[in-house]
């Protein structure tokens, strides 16, 4: 079966759409945003991969596995779950919604082949049906401000919208979040993600081509993301990253549900331990016009110029400017002074904290003196 991203989408071709297999911009990147914002805008987001599983055990199966609570997920419930390697690295995000008869899974177009065979892999037993559904279904994003309805319809194939409202407006039940500010930008983050039918492009491209639906590119989701410091597989993870270095306890794990595959790293390094990296923002230095790339080395702002860390993502906010998501190592001065090398330009970027250097040791458990200490 093709992948979700390997032919451009209808959407692409529209006029003035720049960029394939999804348009990243239609000519004005700064409108589209402001259009998401006041939800008169979607976003073309059919490169996402979808699978899907059914089955009476379906929901208590994926509970076992992943990181969320997920077995009293209710029909048209939507949820957030990582998938972790026995140390507690990520191997997969998903964005869960459940139908009351099939459960989806949301995922990066290039992931969606290899999870549906790795769950169909660790069935075993269990009443449960898995399919990457990439080919038949497709992905559009809206903003919901105040809890508006979205501009175009859902698929509701078993009666429930799928619709999947993004848990990062809130921390949700179990979890935890790092990130010191009582007001979280992701509290104004009403992102909506729905799955309609894949041949439902042509149709939404006809509908957009008269006027009756505006659609904003990947670059104006993007700079929302961004601003709402809320992580993404695709662009914050790499092979050795755990949820606690990007505040992903705050909406995709839950500290209290039962056993599940990297659990143990997860409750070791919140309760005893702390994370050796960690996400920041970055505001950058707009002077010379010049945006670094994600991988891009994040330098000290001093004579040695150590390195600290990379950029993982970058966009310009139609309000903060350029800014961009690093993780940087947790040792890091939170005051210190950094620039970014871009084309042989020193960009000076100024830290906002997501998670603190002290993220973790929640348990505070007391230091016990060593066997043979003598007390005074």
């Amino acid at each position: 079966m093709p992948s979700a991203d390997s032919a451009a989408s209808p959407l692409a071709a529209l006029p003035g759409a720049v960029g394939a297999p999804t348009a990243e911009h239609y000519g004005d990147p700064v409108a589209e945003q402001r259009a998401l914002v006041a939800g008169r805008a979607v976003v073309d987001l059919s490169d996402r991969g979808v699978v899907t599983v059914t089955g009476p055990d379906r929901l208590r199966w994926l509970d076992s596995l992943t990181s969320q609570a997920l077995a009293g997920l209710t029909p048209g419930g939507s949820a957030e779950t990582l998938l972790l390697d026995p140390n507690g690295r990520i191997e997969h995000a998903m964005h869960v919604i459940d139908d009351g008869v099939t459960t989806w899974l949301i995922v990066e177009g290039d992931e969606a082949e290899a999870l549906a065979a790795w769950l169909d892999r660790m069935r075993f037993m269990m009443q449960v049906e898995v399919a990457d559904a990439s080919g038949e279904w497709a992905v559009i994003g809206a903003m919901s401000p105040a809890g508006a309805e979205p501009s175009i319809p859902a698929a509701s194939p078993n009666g429930a919208p799928l619709v999947w409202s993004d848990p990062w407006s809130a921390v949700q039940s179990g979890g935890w979040q790092y990130a010191p500010e009582a007001e979280h930008p992701g509290c104004d983050y009403p992102a909506r993600e729905l799955i309609v039918e894949r041949a439902f492009l042509a149709e939404l491209a006809g509908l957009a081509r008269a006027g009756g639906v505006r659609f904003a590119g990947s670059l104006a989701w993007e700079a929302l993301r961004v601003a709402a410091w809320r992580p993404r597989f695709a662009a914050e993870v790499d092979e050795k990253s755990i949820p606690h270095e990007v505040d992903w306890l705050r909406s995709a794990v839950h500290l209290a549900k039962g056993c599940y595959r990297g659990q143990e790293t997860v409750a070791k390094v919140h309760n005893l331990g702390r994370p050796p990296r960690r996400i920041v923002m970055l505001h950058l230095d707009g002077s010379d016009a010049l945006l670094p790339a994600p991988g891009s080395p994040v330098h000290a702002a001093d004579a040695d110029r150590a390195d600290v860390g990379r950029i993982t993502s970058v966009a310009r906010h139609h309000e903060l400017g350029p800014i961009a998501l690093a993780v940087v190592k947790r040792s890091l001065d939170v005051a210190a002074p950094l620039v970014v090398p871009v084309d042989g330009v020193d960009v000076a970027a100024a830290q906002e904290v997501i998670v603190p250097p002290e993220a973790g040791q929640a348990a505070a458990v007391p230091r016990l003196p060593r066997l043979g200490a003598q007390r005074r």
